[in-house]
């Protein structure tokens, strides 16, 4: 069942966006070759606690580990391409990292992620990098009232095809709110028109993961971390967006 939110209860989600922009902001002026990432989840889950909220991936079980997450946010590097643990690995020069932030403030959830790159990378690093922020932003346009959800899966497909590159099909966006994973369940791929009709109170996560090889990924033996099977480069965004009257409202960016 797909929950629309009131006016205040998406303003009440907008607060708990707000800490996890602080943080991917606070994040991003820390990325540089040679910092280990599990500082950066010390950092993060400072900031969440600070701010009196709670870091939502730490002990969160998942549909596939056994295992409790360990962590404050989860950073995913290179061929990494979802729930990268942070542990004392550094990240070098020429590094794609993706680093994906949740909180839970007064019962509400906020979520989203950036990739960031990490000092000169290669022209396919970077145009794999461009096009998936490029399917988000584009995907976001199509978060309107009377639009299909596979409006928003067929546009980041769309543009990932553009320049060659596969989505990922075995992880999705989700709907958000007073739990983290609500439905819809929203595809990267697919055909256009199909699917529930978007309506004003929606808050959807919709988050793109492009590969610049192919779209097969496997889950590895810490029961979290998600790789490309042959090994090439993936790249993750995500944004929250609220369905209203005026257009989508992007609770994850300033």
């Amino acid at each position: 069942m797909i929950i629309c939110k009131s006016a205040d209860e998406i303003k009440q989600m907008g607060k708990a966006a707000e800490i996890v922009v602080e943080v991917l902001l606070k994040i991003e002026s820390l990325l540089k070759p040679g910092i280990a990432t599990e500082y950066l989840d010390t950092v993060a889950e400072g900031i969440i606690y600070k701010r009196n909220a709670v870091p939502a991936f730490k002990g969160y079980k998942g549909r596939i580990s056994k295992n409790p997450f360990p962590s404050s946010i989860c950073v995913s590097v290179n061929q990494e391409v979802v729930h990268g643990i942070p542990s004392k690995k550094k990240l070098k020069d020429g590094d794609l990292v993706s680093v994906d932030v949740g909180v839970q403030l007064n019962g509400f959830f906020g979520d989203a992620a950036r990739s960031f790159l990490i000092g000169e990378v290669s022209e396919d690093v970077y145009r794999l990098w461009a096009a998936t922020k490029e399917a988000l932003d584009i995907s976001i346009t199509r978060c309107g009232i009377g639009k299909r959800l596979s409006d928003i899966s067929n546009s980041i497909q769309k543009r990932a095809k553009k320049d060659g590159f596969e989505v990922v099909r075995d992880f999705v966006g989700h709907g958000i709110g007073k739990n983290m994973h609500e439905d819809p369940q929203i595809l990267n791929y697919g055909p256009p028109g199909r699917g529930p009709v978007l309506k004003k109170g929606m808050v959807l996560a919709i988050e793109p993961m492009l590969n610049m090889g192919k779209s097969a990924v496997k889950v590895l033996e810490d029961g979290w971390t998600v790789v490309t099977r042959d090994q090439e480069v993936s790249c993750h965004f995500e944004d929250m967006v609220a369905i209203t009257d005026q257009g989508p409202l992007v609770l994850t960016r300033q």
